[in-house]
């Protein structure tokens, strides 16, 4: 009898003490739970030993990512409802009685023992990162955990951010702008921001594949040199700075910011970059980039945030990104960075929210994926596709429910007599 779906319904159930808000679809055949809801497709009991073993976010996790769970019908509708009923149990386990001290959660997993089948679980997806040894964010460890999100191929990226190659949140008119559009009018933002003039040296840290660079160097005539810890990404910024005639202007390095010292520079972006660095680094950080810069030098700092925590020694790095997607990332909260800047000597001028516009950056990005899947499992593999899309869909619907924001910090290293050199109206960005 095909009946593995409502089996795993009620016992679900039973755990939250309310309906299950998605479908269950087995991989007997069986389906159960409320009619037109998203549906989860269980495609193996594989996936049930790997919650077993790692119950919440990363059995989940390992599951999708190796094929074994799917959804049917839309994705950001049961990303959503899924997400907050983990978010909910997660919140009851830190306060109330530890998982496997409640008897209920023993009882369940002896039953969702008997459906998944014979122990142990499958070995985790080749697509996991693996255990890594010695401190955070040595210059090592920090070159491997760049290595391993952003050098899985650059036709890879092609076909998901699109020909800007801009991998953080664009800078929209409107909703439905265009994305290349909306990139462009994001590096601009960060030019005029900056204020650059023609023969200035601007530092890109983390550079990416060179989009910064190249507009800034060629709308608005810097001198750029640009850092990256990916060999793949130089690669590609280099052949797209000669195919541009810019080779005289843009330099592109394999280099760890911290090892930058041609300084001072004029202005200094750093897009998308700091949430690598870590809080045990990021006043190290602070003070290089402050130091790198002229009386007067400008800093652009592009960096997504979360929301503080009551008690910010509880904080801890999501189970599934750290894993998967950005090893030993962190999220600050916004408090927290503009006051390490000030503490390195930086005056804040403007912060300026651009959470919304990231939630319809990530959209779009689901959107390219979604549209080239062959071509980008192709590219890198079935596994690390799924990756990127559940990891981007994700993503936005944290942005969009203020989980997560991301803030431009504009700061300057006043001069000594204490000049900004901003304009009295500093949105004229002059």
């Amino acid at each position: 009898m095909a009946d593995a779906a409502l089996r795993l319904t009620t016992l679900a159930e039973e755990l939250l003490g309310a309906p299950l808000p998605v479908r269950i679809r087995a991989w007997d055949g069986s389906e159960s739970g409320p009619p037109g809801a998203p549906t989860l497709v269980v495609r193996h009991r594989r996936a049930l030993r790997r919650l077993l073993w790692k119950p919440g976010e990363l059995g989940l996790a390992r599951a999708w990512v190796a094929g074994e769970i799917d959804v049917d019908g839309d994705l950001y509708a049961a990303l959503d409802r899924i997400a907050g009923l983990l978010w909910e149990r997660g919140a009851e386990a830190k306060d109330g009685v530890h998982p496997l001290r409640d008897p209920r959660m023993r009882a369940a997993g002896k039953r969702l023992l008997e459906i998944a089948g014979p122990w142990p679980p499958p070995p985790p997806p080749p697509e996991e990162v693996r255990r890594r040894s010695g401190a955070l964010h040595t210059k090592r460890r920090d070159r491997a955990a760049i290595s391993h999100h952003y050098d899985v191929g650059n036709d890879f990226y092609e076909l998901v951010l699109g020909p800007s190659m801009v991998y953080s949140c664009a800078y929209f008119a409107q909703p439905d702008s265009p994305l290349e559009e909306a990139q462009r009018d994001k590096v601009d933002l960060v030019c005029r921001k900056l204020g650059l003039k023609e023969g200035e040296r601007l530092l890109d840290v983390g550079c990416g594949w060179g989009s910064m660079a190249i507009h800034a160097a060629r709308e608005y005539g810097a001198q750029v040199t640009g850092v990256t810890l990916s060999r793949e990404q130089a690669a590609f910024a280099r052949k797209r700075i000669a195919g541009e005639g810019l080779t005289d202007r843009i330099e592109i390095r394999v280099q760890d910011y911290r090892d930058v010292r041609d300084g001072p520079y004029d202005a200094i972006s750093s897009i998308g970059m700091a949430e690598h660095v870590g809080s045990v680094r990021f006043r190290e950080y602070a003070d290089d980039l402050y130091a790198l810069l002229k009386p007067g030098g400008r800093l652009l700092n592009h960096q997504i945030g979360r929301r503080p925590e009551k008690d910010e020694s509880t904080y801890r790095i999501d189970d599934f990104i750290d894993a998967y997607v950005f090893p030993d990332g962190e999220l600050a909260p916004l408090s927290r960075t503009v006051g390490t800047l000030e503490e390195a000597g930086f005056e804040a001028r403007d912060v300026e929210s651009l959470r919304e516009h990231y939630a319809l950056t990530l959209r779009q990005w689901v959107r390219n994926l979604e549209r080239h899947w062959p071509e980008a499992v192709r590219a890198t593999s079935p596994g690390r596709a799924r990756v990127w899309r559940l990891y981007m869909a994700a993503s936005a619907l944290s942005f969009e429910h203020n989980r997560i924001g991301v803030n431009q910090i504009l700061a300057v290293k006043t001069a000594g007599s204490g000049a900004s050199g901003l304009a009295l109206r500093t949105r004229d960005w002059r």
